[in-house]
């Protein structure tokens, strides 16, 4: 463990909390598309939702979409006010939202190439 903090493969140690005991039962995928592609609007984006802490994930995609965003949230109804912030705050040109029915796998490790493992 020492070797891999050291050597940067471990960024921070952390706490995997229960969303369901918080009140956070509700994960949503919202595929986010825009019409704006300046690093002026990409900035105020990502600033925008660094803000959002029902955003527990964000990526920049290729393909359709621009955006992938993973969401927490305690029911729709609170979905549809951070839904409601986010076209405010920031232009959009169209989101797709799709909500977990089920999590059959959820985990933080990844995978260490065995290089790595000594």
């Amino acid at each position: 463990m020492q070797k891999l903090e050291k050597s940067g493969i471990i960024r921070r140690k952390v706490a995997l909390l229960n969303a369901e005991i918080l009140g956070l039962p509700v994960s949503v995928f919202a595929q986010v598309k825009t019409d704006q592609h300046t690093p002026e609007w990409a900035d105020a984006f990502a600033e925008h939702v660094a803000q959002l802490p029902e955003v527990v994930d964000c990526y920049r995609m290729a393909g359709d979409y621009d955006y992938l965003l993973r969401v927490v949230v305690s029911d729709i109804a609170a979905y549809d006010r951070f839904y409601k912030e986010l076209i405010r705050r920031v232009g959009i040109s169209d989101i797709i939202s799709n909500f977990a029915l089920e999590q059959i796998k959820s985990t933080t490790e990844l995978p260490i190439p065995a290089e790595n493992k000594d």
